[in-house]
Order: C-alpha cells, then structure tokens, then sequence
C-alpha cells in the first residue's frame, strides 16, 4: 500500500499522470489532515515552489524534495481547519524581473528535478479545487506559462479569481504579450470551486469550471513554445501593505501528460 509521501506515478495505457495521490483519478478528492503539512496531504514530487520573500528580483524558492519533507511557513501551510494546502501573498512581497506582482505559487517540475517543458502537441493538464478567501482585487490561481529560454517571458494563459466572485479566463494573445479575458463564472468569495485547464491536440485550450467546458482556438503564433503549468497564489495587486494580499486554498491539485 502506498504511503502519502510516496513518489506516486501512474503509468496506464501510455499515459503518465503526475500529482495525483496513489490509487487515486487525477481529480479525485482524498482526505486531508489538518494536522500535516502540504508535502503529506499532496504530491509535490512535480513541483518548486516560489515565495514572495528574498531579494528583489529573486524570489526565495523551496525544491520538490524539501515540499515533500514537510516544509511550510506564513506563505505557505496546511489550514488547520480543513487541512488545504493554503497559500498566502502580500501584496508588498518580493517579485520577479518581469512581474510586478508577488506570488506564492507552484511551478511545474519533472519527475527527475528539472524545470517542465512540454510541446503544445499531446494532452496536458492540470486539475484542482481552489476557494479562495482573501482577495484585493484579482487573484490567478492556475497557468500554463512560455517556457524559459523561450524567447518570451509570456503566459499562454491565465485563470483568474475576483474579489466580487467573477471568474476570467484570460488568454494572451501572442507571445509578444496582450492579453483578452473571457469571462466563464461567478463563485461566491470564501466557497470552493474547481477547475481543470488543458491544452489538447496542440491547437485547442480547454477549461472545464465545475463542469461547464469552454474551448478557444490556440493561436498558431504559439506552435513553437514549450510550456508547464502553474498554481498557487499569483496575486494580480501590489502595495506596500504586508498584511493586505491573497489567500487561496487548494483541496486537491494534480497534472497529467499524455
């Protein structure tokens, strides 16, 4: 019987799944202890995770093994509550050279430690259950980002939660950067919610929001950028505030590749 803590990889009919807890669907719901950080509650064997803490423009990052080792702090931790893996980002917090919001998020990984880069081609993605809690304005709580050494600094995409519960799509439209919203929802601020974004056939992006699916067109200029996948907090305001930010918990988060 597998433990929480084990490495759990799936390999089923040429399909790799990664995340998802052993034994279990990629989007299906497990218990959660309270009592037990992120790293036993979920595999983060496929994830680094980046703190809106460190110098400017070089946000601190925690490796898959020591996520898996049970590290946590204020930005990120089990809810004692309901056991979610909860990320907290304020919004005076540490950011990247080419963002000017701060982030408590996970970036996707491979199996052997290096940083994810897939083609657009195949079937990709990422599932979770989210609520958020504490919110300024808007917050993106998944992506599918432009690989870096790229050529661009991009995202594909970007799933974003509003304070008055609005839930937008926004899709970029070239590597070169703009970027056009779609609205797909309202969930009430504070009540869970789930979601799964997917790239499939190398030319459509999916999302299913509790069971509503939307397709869009990928755009061709897209073709010849590898990707991987993100989630936490991103949020989308910055101030000098350390105690105004973002809160999002998480119930469940996996990602597959086929």
């Amino acid at each position: 019987m597998f433990t929480l803590r084990a490495v759990r990889f799936l390999v089923c009919s040429g399909v790799v799944v990664l995340g998802a807890l052993a034994g279990q669907p990629a989007s299906a719901a497990v218990a959660l202890d309270p009592g037990a950080p992120p790293g036993s509650n979920f595999d983060l064997s496929v994830w680094e995770l980046q703190e809106p803490v460190g110098s400017p423009g070089k946000p601190t990052t925690i490796s898959p093994a020591k996520l898996r080792d049970g590290f946590q702090d204020k930005y990120f931790y089990t809810d004692s509550g309901d056991g979610s893996m909860t990320f907290w980002d304020p919004e005076n917090g540490v950011t990247t050279p080419n963002s000017h919001y701060p982030r408590s998020e996970l970036r996707e990984m491979t199996p052997g430690g290096e940083a994810a880069s897939w083609p657009v081609s195949g079937t990709h993605r990422l599932a979770a259950s989210v609520k958020v809690t504490e919110v300024p304005d808007h917050v993106c709580v998944g992506q599918i980002h432009l690989a870096e050494g790229s050529g661009s600094t991009k995202p594909l995409l970007e799933l974003y939660y509003y304070a008055n519960g609005d839930i937008k799509m926004g899709i970029e439209d070239s590597p070169s950067g703009g970027q056009t919203q779609h609205p797909v929802g309202n969930v009430p601020l504070g009540r869970k919610w789930s979601y799964e974004i997917s790239l499939t056939g190398g030319d459509t992006i999916n999302l299913d929001l509790n069971g509503e699916k939307t397709t869009w067109p990928l755009d061709s200029s897209f073709d010849d950028y590898p990707m991987y996948f993100k989630a936490g907090n991103y949020d989308q305001s910055s101030g000098s505030s350390s105690t105004v930010g973002a809160r999002v918990h998480f119930y469940s988060l996996s990602v597959s590749h086929s």
